[in-house]
Parts: C-alpha cells; sequence; structure tokens
C-alpha cells in the first residue's frame, strides 16, 4: 500500500500552476466551483391571508424549502442556498410560495400560492470583488394567473468566494436536517486567549483549629479551587498554627476573566477527616496583571470561617485568620494546548508582548479521494467528510460534503504567522450529525505540515495519505489533496526572528516550569478550549479539538520506544562511522588513503592556525553538496521511522488500552514483565555510565591512594614536558604517531582507568 506523498498538478488558479509560480488573486490556492446562489427575502404585499408559509425551491430533481413559520404570519426568511453548477441538470428554476391548510374535515393540504420562473442562460454572473447582488421584487403568479404578491429574492451564478458561501444551504447537503443542517457549513473559530493564573502561597497566620483535640499537632495544607479544576498544597512541615509554605499553584484562566478563586486552609484531623480553618474568594478579573519577569504584589487575605449553634445556619466570625499570598496572571508565558513539538504559535498571553508579523501562511483545502466508509445509511456505505485545520488561535472548519468518497472542498484560508518553526494540523473527520444525536464525530486522518521546511513564495499542491493507526495495523483511509504556500513579507525580519528572537517566550527561561506543570497546565488548557468551541454555533466538538490538539496521546507505547531509540541512533551514526574510517585507515586497509590522511594530519601539525578555517571551508563545502539532495516535500507521516507498519500485534493492542488497563490476567503479566525487562536494561545502560563517570571523580578523591598518586605525578611530568621540552606540535605528532601504530589490547591509561574504583560496591 502506497503511504507516501505525491505530487500533484490542480487546476487552480485559472491554470495548471508548477511550484515556482506566483499567484495573487484570491483563492488562488484552489479550484474554482460554481454555485447558483438563491437568496430568499421575503413575500411583499401578500394578496392572501397565510397560515404555514415557506417557499420551495425546484430545479429538476433538486428542492429545497425554507423554515416554516407556524402560525406567526411571518413572510420574511432570509435564506441562502447553494446548488452546484455541474450537478444541475435543467434549464429553468422554479421557486414557489405555498402554504399548509386544513380543510374542514382537518385533513392538511399543501397549497401553492404562486411561482416565478427563471431560464438558467438569463441568471447573471457576479464574481468578487463584485459587490452582492442586491434583491429584486418579482410577481409571483399561480396557475389561474392571479398575482398574489411579490417575492422579493436574489438569484446569480458564483463561487465559492462569494459571501454567501459559508451562510448557504447546499444543495449536496439535502439529508441533514434540523440542527445537523447548520453543522454542514464552513466556519472559523477562534480560542480564547489563555494566561497562567499563578498563586504563590507564602503562610498563614492565627489559624483557629477546632478545640476537639488539643494534643494533636494541625496538619494544614491550602486548597485552591477554579471551576472544575482543584488544587492542593503540601502539608506544612511547620506543625502549628502559623504554616509555611512557599508554594506555587497554577492554573489556566481565559479570557474574559469571569471566574472565581476559591481559596480554603484546611486541617486534616485524621480518619479521613478534614477541618475547614478559613476561606476567601478572589475575583480574577482583579487580579494583578504581570508582563514582565519582577513577581507580583504580596498580599494578606482575610479567611473567613462560618461556626454552627444549635443546627443553626452558620455564622461567620469577627476575628480572622490571615493568608498571605501572591497572585498574579502571568502574561508572559504562552499557554501550551498543544505539545512543543507541533506547536503552531509560540506568543506570550500579553499581546504588547508579541514580535512583529513575519508573513502569510495560505492553506487551499482542494479534494480528497478514494476516502473509506465510516458508516451505513439505509443500507448502504456512506461517508460524510469535513475538514478542520488549527494554526494559532485560529480554527477552520470546512462544509460536510454528504455522501462521497471524494468530496471536493476547494476552501482556501489565511493565517499570519509570527514564527517559522511552527506546524499547521489539518484533520478530516466524518460528520454523525446530520439527523443529530450524541455520537462522536471518528477521525478519518491527519496531516502536519513543517512551516520552516517551505520555500517562501513558493506554491506547494501535494496529495497527502490519509493515515490511521488501529489495533490491526496501520490503515490507508483515503488521500487529501492540499496547496499551501508561505509568504515572507521581509527575509530581514525573518532571519530576525532566527537569530535574535528566543522560541520561548523569555519568561520560560528566567522562570522556567517543570515538564508536569507543564502537562497539568496544558491539559487544563485543553479542557478550556473544548469547552469554548463546543457552545460556538455550529459546534467544534470536543473529540475533533482533543484529536487535533493530541489530547490524550501520553500513555505508554513500545513502538514509540523503539522508534525513539531508532531516532538516537541514526544521529549517532555519524560518530560510529568516523570511528570505523579511522580505525580503517589505522589498518592501512586502503593504503592511499592512510598516505593522504597521514600528510593532511602532518599539514594541519605544522599549520595549527589553519585548523579552524579548514574545518569551517570543510562544512560549507558539505552544505553546498548536499544542496542537489535536499528534501523538496514538506514534512508528512513517515510510517517506516515511525514502525507503525512493522509492529506486532501485541505492541498495538497495548498502545490502544485503556488507563486503567481492560486486560486482565496472563496478558497483563506478560507485558508486566516485558516491561522490567525492558526497564532491567535500560538501569544497567545507566549504572555503566555512572560508573563511568565514578572512575573519572576517583582520578583525584584518594579513594585508591596509589592511582590518585600516580595520577598527579604524571600530571606533573606532562605539565614540565610540555612546557619546557616538547610543544604542542610534537605532543600532537607523538600522539598520532601512538594512534596509528598502537596494539589492539588495550593501552596503559586504558589499563589504568578500568582499575579506578566505583561505588557500584556501595549498591546493596
Amino acid at each position: 500500500m502506497e503511504f507516501s506523498l505525491r505530487e500533484i498538478k490542480p487546476n487552480i488558479g485559472g491554470g495548471r500552476v508548477s511550484g515556482s509560480e506566483k499567484l495573487t488573486s484570491s483563492f488562488d490556492l484552489v479550484q474554482q466551483m460554481q454555485f447558483l446562489y438563491v437568496k430568499i427575502v421575503k413575500v411583499d404585499k401578500p394578496a392572501v391571508i397565510f397560515n404555514d408559509p415557506f417557499v420551495e425551491i425546484k430545479m429538476g430533481n433538486y428542492k429545497a424549502t425554507t423554515k416554516y413559520w407556524t402560525k406567526e404570519h411571518i413572510l420574511e426568511w432570509n435564506q441562502v442556498f447553494a446548488f452546484t453548477r455541474d450537478r444541475i441538470q435543467t434549464t429553468a428554476v422554479e421557486i414557489s410560495v405555498r402554504d399548509i391548510q386544513q380543510d374542514r374535515q382537518h385533513v392538511v393540504h399543501e397549497i401553492m400560492i404562486g411561482k416565478v420562473t427563471f431560464n438558467l442562460p438569463d441568471i447573471p454572473t457576479c464574481l468578487p470583488p463584485d459587490s452582492p447582488l442586491a434583491a429584486q421584487k418579482y410577481k409571483l403568479v399561480d396557475k389561474n394567473g392571479v398575482r398574489p404578491g411579490d417575492l422579493v429574492l436574489a438569484i446569480w451564478f458564483g463561487t465559492q468566494a462569494d459571501r454567501e458561501y459559508s451562510n448557504a444551504y447546499h444543495s449536496d447537503a439535502a439529508v441533514a436536517s434540523g440542527e445537523g443542517l447548520l453543522n454542514t457549513r464552513s466556519k472559523v473559530y477562534l480560542s480564547p486567549t489563555l494566561w497562567y493564573l499563578r498563586i504563590n502561597v507564602i503562610q498563614a497566620q492565627d489559624l483557629v483549629p477546632a478545640g476537639g483535640d488539643k494534643i494533636r499537632k494541625p496538619e494544614v495544607y491550602v486548597k485552591a479551587k477554579l471551576g472544575d479544576v482543584i488544587l492542593r498544597t503540601r502539608v506544612s512541615p511547620d506543625k502549628n498554627v502559623n504554616p509555611k509554605w512557599n508554594e506555587d499553584l497554577m492554573f489556566v484562566v481565559a479570557e474574559p476573566f469571569r471566574d472565581t478563586l476559591i481559596l480554603s486552609v484546611e486541617n486534616n484531623v485524621g480518619n479521613n477527616t478534614v477541618e475547614c480553618l478559613g476561606s476567601c474568594e478572589i475575583r480574577v478579573s482583579e487580579v494583578y496583571r504581570r508582563e514582565l519577569p519582577p513577581p507580583g504584589p504580596v498580599k494578606w487575605y482575610d479567611l473567613k470561617k462560618s461556626v454552627f449553634e444549635d443546627g443553626q445556619i452558620g455564622k461567620e466570625l469577627n476575628f480572622f485568620s490571615k493568608l498571605n499570598m501572591a497572585i498574579s496572571l502571568d502574561g508572559g508565558y504562552h499557554v501550551f494546548d498543544e505539545f512543543a513539538r507541533y506547536a503552531s504559535d509560540y506568543r506570550p498571553a500579553a499581546s504588547k508582548l508579541w514580535t512583529p508579523i513575519i508573513g502569510v501562511f495560505e492553506l487551499g483545502i482542494i479534494s480528497a479521494t478514494s476516502l473509506q466508509p465510516m458508516k451505513l445509511r439505509n443500507g448502504r456505505e456512506a461517508t460524510d467528510a469535513y475538514c478542520v485545520a488549527k494554526y494559532g488561535p485560529k480554527w477552520v472548519k470546512t462544509r460536510t460534503v454528504v455522501d462521497s468518497f471524494a468530496p471536493k472542498w476547494n476552501e482556501q484560508y489565511t493565517w499570519e504567522v509570527y514564527e517559522p518553526y511552527t506546524v499547521l494540523t489539518i484533520g478530516v473527520f466524518d460528520d454523525c450529525h446530520l439527523h443529530g444525536g450524541d455520537g462522536k464525530d471518528p477521525s478519518i486522518g491527519k496531516v502536519r505540515i513543517q512551516l520552516s521546511t517551505l520555500s517562501p513564495d513558493k506554491i506547494y499542491t501535494y496529495s497527502y495519505p490519509l493515515l490511521v493507526l488501529q489495533p490491526n495495523g496501520v490503515k490507508k483511509m483515503g488521500e487529501i489533496q492540499l496547496a499551501v504556500r508561505f509568504t515572507c513579507i521581509s527575509l530581514s525580519n525573518l532571519y530576525r526572528t532566527y537569530a535574535k528572537n528566543p522560541l520561548f517566550p523569555r519568561m520560560h527561561y528566567i522562570y522556567p516550569l517543570s515538564p508536569h506543570q507543564l502537562d497539568n497546565l496544558r491539559q487544563q488548557a485543553i479542557g478550556i478550549i473544548c469547552l469554548r468551541l463546543s457552545r460556538t454555533e455550529p459546534p467544534l466538538r470536543r473529540e475533533v479539538v482533543e484529536c487535533i490538539l493530541d489530547g490524550g496521546s501520553q500513555t505508554w507505547s513500545l513502538r514509540k520506544a523503539k522508534a525513539t531509540y531508532n531516532r538516537i541512533l541514526a544521529t549517532l551514526n555519524i560518530f560510529s562511522d568516523a570511528y570505523k574510517w579511522l580505525d580503517e585507515i589505522r589498518r592501512w586497509k586502503n593504503r592511499e588513503t592512510t598516505f593522504i590522511f597521514i600528510s593532511i594530519y602532518l599539514f594541519a601539525v605544522f599549520n595549527l592556525e589553519l585548523i579552524l578555517p579548514t574545518v569551517i571551508l570543510y562544512c560549507i563545502q558539505y552544505g553546498i553538496s548536499q544542496w542537489w539532495k535536499r528534501p523538496t516535500d514538506p514534512t508528512h507521516i513517515d510510517v517506516k521511522l515511525s514502525l507503525a507498519d512493522s509492529a506486532t500485534a501485541e505492541e498495538l493492542d497495548e498502545e490502544f488500552d485503556t488507563l486503567p488497563s481492560s486486560r486482565q490476567g496472563d496478558v497483563l503479566r506478560r507485558r508486566y514483565e516485558l516491561l522490567r525487562t525492558i526497564a532491567g536494561r535500560v538501569v544497567s545502560i545507566m549504572g555503566d555510565f555512572a560508573s563511568k563517570a565514578e572512575r573519572v571523580h576517583s582520578l583525584l578523591n584518594w579513594q585508591d591512594p596509589r592511582i590518585t598518586a600516580v595520577f598527579l605525578a604524571a600530571c606533573l611530568i606532562g605539565a614540565f614536558l610540555t612546557y619546557y621540552l616538547i610543544g604542542i606540535r610534537i605532543f600532537l605528532l607523538l600522539g598520532g604517531g601512538y594512534w596509528m601504530w598502537r596494539r589492539d589490547i588495550p593501552n596503559a591509561p586504558e589499563n589504568f582507568i578500568s582499575r579506578l574504583p566505583t561505588k557500584a560496591d556501595y549498591m546493596l
């Protein structure tokens, strides 16, 4: 099965485009699609009384209706319908106003009030940048020739660049109904601006524990609650009523700041019982906003405590304990909602700290081919595909193409670029909400494109394989055709970004966060984004957002561990290859190469000042020689590098297992034993590294007095010889000669180091 990238030559920009050709018009990265747009506005000056009026558009086999106004006598709709021109198989469009009425026997009848007919050759064409076509009044005529009023509408031929495209009801989504019809529309979403809320809990004063057990020392900690997230400090080591912590608790909050932070000091009194010693509430909107490294102000907060007497409601005490904290909204950090290696944005939360724009990234989502069936509809296989792309805080969703294994979207989107080392993520999903319901939209595949690998102003048109890893192996779900272009505004700003600006905001280096903190904060950020985008209209569903953001990919995978190990070996191959090459030279396997190497070595020894320039020139020559071998394709998923094609069924079953595991008995025992074996090898290698490092330390710590004395004497003699008798050139000549003609058995320094003591004997 073909898993590689394919370059394509789609008919975009009004003609076939080569990679070096520049296009400047709107929607130049997609194929132009023709639509017949019909905008129904209202019925004007009706001559009859309506009960449940609606408008029907009939065009060959296509039929579309507006909303029904039940018993409301409303004759205004403002709805737009789009019909794909290639699928129109008639020469006329019939638009009729209809009403639903009941006769005396309460039988429901659909009555045509009047209609208007248009011939397709007479319909005008309206293309951007033209203004939208104005609606006009058309006389309605019934079957008897009577004119019951005027229908206000606009009808024209346009493309996907039309302003009404995203708001139109498309003819190929006719099977959808109700809320599902809204889900088929294309839409642009924005993630909320996220900040870190830092709570530095310093100390508390004058706490008043309950008087039940005066012998027991208080075990006090601080609990913070923001929304559904609860964090707590460790128990204070000071077992008294004035405990100290000096510990940070961090939350993720989104603009606008409407949440309330609830802090409480609690005492663990034993028997799984917790006593609240006081609490306070702080509105996040009133918290100090910190954009620069200096910490926020430290304040004392009153802790309110309620007591209950005789079964009555709580009564607040007049005496307040106090809690000393520094609370700030840290806008100098970037709040990660993606993994750092896949991040599409590195800007800090505070807009004042943003760097200038360096370019514009454009994406043309053209089509997909050979999609796999995802469900059954009326006894036959079907797929209702749509795309979601994310870069920075901007999300885009294409329209849903209903019941097609080769959907054509031809939608183009644009993003501003602030950092070249960023990744665009595109996912294809199957819409399972055309008729409502609470199902999930399954993923058909995902593509990532690294912007730093793209040449400026060049159009890349490729067909990307849609790959999904399943418990039975990797599966190709189809292909998606994309056109991408990165336009650089200023090359000087681009190169200045590489050299001057750090990748992360400065706060990440001055006050770094631990990997554990970053992972917890990232999960909070994903939860907030999922909640916000699920409340939009139409909603961007939680499973889609989590798939794009890789919400649950932190679990153990033996396949990923092997792939990472192979990547490490691949990067170290240059050193192993160099050692093998030098060993072949030392063994005189190729006399010509050995003579050339010795000559170059002697020349370098007697011309030390030329070594560094020679190395630099060699790097330049090597880089120029690699120009002809440079990768010309954008980044894509490599199945072989990921070991997805060679993973065993047991490895995939473990990777897809839930947490906690759903397996039992022998399966878990076998996995545990394999994990213990792998961990044992890792620990053994770590022990070898520790022993080598300890041997170096043992040279000077007199753990073996004979070796330390010999080493110090050798250092003294060596310093005297190199300074007074021989220079650096003679030292290099002797060292190179010794290396060339040494024997294969260990030499004196190796024998010396191998006998150095380590702390392995101290291990239990």
